[in-house]
Order: structure tokens, then C-alpha cells, then sequence
């Protein structure tokens, strides 16, 4: 994996310029590095000229990004930049990784220039600026480095801030040197243009990524418009069963598409909002589900035994806010990863099997030959295991976790209200990491007023 992720100035330095590549008659062999541009630019350290070299590169299991690197022979500056070669995402996004031991430092992040890096327990966020191309330890060193800078002069003006800041940079130091694990690492990035590596032996809570709708505050620092909220009934309400469209980027080829809403009716359920994205040039789609209603005081947790094919075809719908596991296939989806979803059990799979594949080979199956042999034989029987589970050749069981009960298996039984005998339903008391993830540790929904009422 260390060779797919090489720092940007060495990407770069590899790489051939166009000038040299236009002076041969010699063919690039396919594998070599990609030709750079290069542009004659301003350096902002000495005021001279020196060269911007620009390489646009696929990053495995992400999308394509543009490597800027900058260097001035006179004063000897040298800058490296990413920056992402598409637009922004349909969704914001957000990452966190636990780390346990000295590996997880060489976890590679892709950080754009909207994205907010935070190392929780360290209690220092990095805000939006430049886009990095890097890894953890990259990150952690930069914070700690910047922090030492200018110490000495604190100590002599600021003396509270200066015991502070030594404070926060030793620890940094202790966790640099693998003396504080376990620590996290958050990205959030609302234009959905970072990332941060994932490892196919990753347990439940130790990577996790949730994709999120920006808010208006968001879209505006963005520079994206809100959407109109034209057709909506007198209390600003959306009318069921009438389709919204939406004018959209499509993810795939950056095309103007079309986004459709509507609000429809689950039986036995809730009203649930169904939005759909298809594409005209290249054929890309997506489905999303989004849930409403009151939150309940537990969650909620559903287990079924899939057996034939009539199981299947059963209904299935899985919220934002849901986990997904299935215990004999090794496959554990977490909350956020999938979005929304309201499909088949055989559609759920079909759509895991997809996006994983899509991620770990992409470009076809030739781009999987820089994966380990070890790592991608495992990788091949995950995906037979799933494939024989989509047609129905072996049994297997579901379960779903949603803290927040907005998750619904369509029942077999003569009460659809009731789970049949392939089906048990059992309510959970949320975690404390459950109720502060959801926002729910905080929230006061009774006595409020007393609270706005001011004191004496």
C-alpha cells in the first residue's frame, strides 16, 4: 500500500515533464508516471519566478485529485498541494479513526481545503485550508510542529498560554510515540472531497465514515445556492406522493443531472422521503431514503434468517442511522456508510457487493493487481461468499441496528405489524457514545422555557 501513497514531491519528481515527453519519440510504457504540467508561477517567499508542476492521479478506493507542487530555485521554497478534480459532492462528509497501535499512523488522508482535521482527546482542530495529501502522522506532526513555533517568545509574554500550549504539545509527542493509544482522528469536509484510508480488518468503531446533508450556512461558505422550495403546501410542508426535481452534478461524470424527491407511504411503517439521482450521459444512479418522526426513547434492533428466495424479496428499508452486519459473510456496514436505503434484501446485497468492488478494483479488475496476493485472495472470497449469498445458494442472517428506530424489515406473518418466526425485534437502551453521536445527550425537550426565562 506505501507505494500507492507516495508524498506529493516525490509523486511529482517521478513524474515526466511534457516538455521532455514531447522531445522523445519514445511511448511512455502503461504503469510508468503520468506526465506534469508545468507552469512558470510567482513564489510568495522571495517574489521571484519559479515552477508550479501539476500531475492529475487516481487515489485507490477514492476518485481522481490534482497533485500541485511548487518549488523556487533562488530562495529554495518548496509548497505541495491536492486538490480534488471533480466537483463538489452530492453530501458532505465525515470520518474518524481510532487509533490503536503505530500502523494506523500510515492510515493516508486526503484533506481538502474545506475540511476541518480535529484530534478529539488532544482537544486541537485544524481548520479549513490548504489541501493536503499526507497521512496521520503527517497531520499530527504538522499540529505539534506549529504549536512549538514562537514558544519562546510566549513564554516571556504569555506565560498561562505557553504552560497551556506545552501541555497540549507533549502530549501530542506521547501519542507521536505510540504512549497514548488509543486515540481519534476526525475529518469533516462539507463538500464531501476527503477521505481517509480504510483497512478491509477495520472492526466495528474503528474506521467509520457518515455522509451528511450541508446545511444553509454551508452551502454559503461553499458558494452552492439552497434549493427553491417551490410546490410545497401553505404550511411550507412537502405534499406526499408528488415528485420534487432538483437540478444536480452527477458524481460521475460532473454532468448537469436531475435529482428526484418524494415523499411515499411504507405499510405498517412511516412516511419515509425516497430521492433518486440518474444520469443521462453515463447512466450513474443512486437511491437514498431519508426517515422523519419523533425520536423513541430506545432503539431498535432486527435480526432475519434468510433461507429461500421468498426472503430475498422481502421488503427491507435501512435509515441513515443504521448499522448493517451479516455475521457468516465477515460484513459489517456502519452507520452512515450506505445512506438511506429502501430495496430488497437481494438489492441491499447487491448494492454492498457493488460499491465494495467498485472501491477495491476500480478501474476494472487489472487495478487490483497492486493489491498483496494475501490481501487480494481475501478480497476473493469475500466477494464469492457475498455472490452465492445475492443467489440465494447458501443461508444466512441480517441484522440491523438503528439507535434510532427507523429501520424496518417487511413482515411475513398474518399481522404484518408483528415479525414472523425468521424475524426477532428487540429494543435497546441507546449507549452514551449512541446518544452524543446523535446529538441526544444534550437535547431538552421539556422545562425549556424556564431556561429562556431570564434570572434576576
Amino acid at each position: 500500500m506505501s507505494e500507492l501513497f507516495n508524498p506529493i514531491g516525490e509523486k511529482v519528481e517521478k513524474a515526466v515533464p511534457i516538455s521532455d515527453a514531447n522531445n522523445t519519440n519514445e511511448e511512455v510504457p502503461e504503469g510508468d508516471e503520468r506526465v506534469v504540467d508545468e507552469v512558470e508561477s510567482l513564489c510568495m517567499s522571495c517574489g521571484e519566478n519559479g515552477m508550479t508542476r501539476i500531475l492529475l492521479t487516481s487515489i485507490p478506493y477514492f476518485r481522481e485529485v490534482i497533485l500541485m507542487s511548487f518549488a523556487c530555485d533562488k530562495c529554495g521554497y518548496h509548497n505541495n498541494e491536492v486538490q480534488s478534480a471533480g466537483t463538489m459532492q452530492l453530501k458532505g462528509v465525515h470520518y474518524e479513526l481510532r487509533l490503536t497501535s503505530m500502523g494506523d499512523f500510515d492510515r493516508q488522508v486526503v484533506k481538502s481545503d474545506t475540511a476541518t482535521v480535529k484530534f478529539i482527546e488532544l482537544d486541537v482542530e485544524v481548520p479549513a485550508g490548504r489541501g493536503q495529501l499526507t497521512d496521520v502522522e503527517g497531520l499530527l506532526s504538522t499540529i505539534v510542529s506549529d504549536l512549538e513555533d514562537g514558544q519562546e517568545t510566549r513564554k516571556d509574554q504569555s506565560p498561562e498560554v505557553y504552560t497551556k500550549l506545552e501541555a497540549v504539545i507533549a502530549k501530542g509527542k506521547q501519542m507521536l510515540a505510540g504512549k497514548a493509544f488509543p486515540f481519534r482522528v476526525s475529518l469533516d469536509d462539507p463538500s464531501g472531497n476527503s477521505f481517509i484510508t480504510p483497512d478491509m480488518r477495520d472492526g466495528v468503531g474503528k474506521w467509520e465514515k457518515r455522509e451528511y446533508l450541508r446545511t444553509s450556512e454551508q452551502n454559503e461558505a461553499l458558494g452552492l445556492a439552497d434549493t427553491a422550495t417551490e410546490g410545497l403546501d401553505e404550511d411550507g410542508n412537502i405534499i406526499p406522493d408528488q415528485v420534487y426535481e432538483f437540478p444536480a452534478a452527477c458524481p460521475g461524470c460532473m454532468h448537469p443531472c436531475t435529482t428526484n424527491m418524494q415523499m411515499v407511504d411504507i405499510p405498517h411503517f412511516r412516511q419515509v422521503i425516497i430521492m433518486s439521482t440518474n444520469c443521462q450521459d453515463c447512466g450513474y444512479k443512486s437511491n437514498d431514503v431519508k426517515t422523519g418522526g419523533e425520536i423513541p426513547e430506545k432503539g431498535v434492533k432486527t435480526t432475519l434468517k434468510v433461507k429461500t428466495l421468498i426472503d430475498m424479496a422481502r421488503d427491507i428499508l435501512k435509515s441513515e442511522s443504521c448499522a448493517l452486519e451479516v455475521p457468516e459473510l465477515d460484513l459489517s456496514v456502519n452507520a452512515g456508510t450506505l445512506g438511506g436505503r429502501f430495496t430488497t434484501v437481494e438489492g441491499l446485497l447487491t448494492q454492498v457487493r457493488n460499491d465494495l468492488h467498485s472501491q477495491i478494483f476500480q478501474g476494472g479488475e487489472q487495478s487490483g493487481d497492486s493489491l498483496r496476493s494475501e490481501e487480494r485472495a481475501r478480497w476473493d472470497a469475500f466477494f464469492k461468499g457475498l455472490d452465492e449469498a445475492i443467489k440465494s445458494e447458501r443461508e444466512f442472517t441480517v441484522i440491523l441496528t438503528d439507535p434510532l428506530a427507523q429501520s424496518y424489515v417487511q413482515s411475513l406473518a398474518d399481522d404484518p405489524t408483528k415479525p414472523d418466526d425468521q424475524m426477532t425485534v428487540e429494543e435497546y437502551e441507546r449507549t452514551p457514545e449512541e446518544e452524543e453521536e446523535l446529538g441526544l445527550a444534550d437535547m431538552k425537550v421539556e422545562g425549556y422555557e424556564e431556561d429562556a426565562e431570564p434570572k434576576e
